[in-house]
């Protein structure tokens, strides 16, 4: 009963403007039965600007024109949800197929570099980091760039600082002890896996060429939420930035369909990877 009485306080000509707003902003689809997501992500812009409820707010963006609350409805709207090595199948097929490839192609060069797209608060990156550590790639050189369109968690990316609740979220206890520091309430990266990545804002949407080229990119559970010409789009940047024969890793219940031209599939282990033409 509670959800219905939320759902009802934005009138419809209200959430059809915020679901037009959000995808021309940030591509995000969302369909007409997330009332909630609106009034629980958008409230604390609501609140901060002193106004009475999520219609006020639209009223708002229709009339000021405001790039700082633009910025802050946009990152509102975008998901960060992850996870210390998320998907433990996906980081078994790199330990044991990718990373002995790139050794045995390597042996002189020694340097690799990948990608975590939409990176959120940095666990993916960090957990690629550690795996690299463990598996002997600490004398390479190596460079993990992490994006995500949100400052705010690129920020918290960059800190290397983790609450309790996020280390104990897929991280194993060993990693735990052997690279982070405890500091009162918090966990802190040490200075060895820190300095292996990087993070940036970036919109996928965008260009990605400058990135350079990468011999991994992971860019999972984000497709989702983007319609097919903004996935096509999104896959295709993505393909320009991988090494012939480098790999994609996409979320679980996401898939490079209908992309023959740029990707060959293929199951590595007990999981799916995407390999660059």
């Amino acid at each position: 009963m509670a959800s219905q009485t939320v759902a009802s306080s934005i009138i419809q000509e209200n959430y059809r403007f915020l679901q037009q707003y959000v995808y021309s902003r940030v591509g995000i689809v969302l369909e007409d039965d997330k009332h909630y997501l609106f009034e629980s992500r958008l409230a604390p812009i609501v609140k901060e600007l002193g106004l009475a409820s999520v219609n006020d707010l639209c009223v708002f963006l229709h009339k000021e024109h405001n790039a700082k609350v633009a910025q802050q409805v946009d990152e509102a709207m975008t998901t960060n949800e992850t996870y210390f090595f998320r998907d433990p199948r996906q980081y078994e097929a790199i330990r044991t197929v990718l990373l002995p490839k790139l050794r045995q192609e390597q042996p002189a060069n020694r340097s690799l570099r990948f990608w975590s797209a939409a990176s959120s608060t940095g666990q993916e990156a960090y957990s690629l980091a550690m795996l690299l550590l463990e598996e002997g790639f600490g004398n390479w050189n190596i460079e993990i760039c992490g994006t995500d369109f949100s400052s705010k968690v690129v920020e918290r990316a960059r800190s290397g600082i983790y609450q309790q609740i996020e280390v104990n979220r897929g991280l194993p206890t060993t990693l735990l002890v052997k690279y982070f520091e405890r500091s009162g309430l918090v966990w802190k990266l040490n200075e060895k896996v820190r300095r292996m990545a990087h993070f940036e804002r970036i919109d996928l949407r965008n260009r990605m060429s400058a990135l350079g080229t990468f011999d991994l990119v992971f860019c999972r559970n984000v497709m989702i939420y983007f319609d097919e010409e903004t996935k096509r789009k999104i896959l295709k940047e993505i393909h320009s930035t991988l090494s012939r024969g480098g790999w994609l890793i996409l979320g679980g219940t996401e898939t490079a369909f209908g992309l023959d031209e740029w990707y060959e599939r293929q199951t590595v282990g007990n999981t799916t990877v995407y390999i660059a033409r």
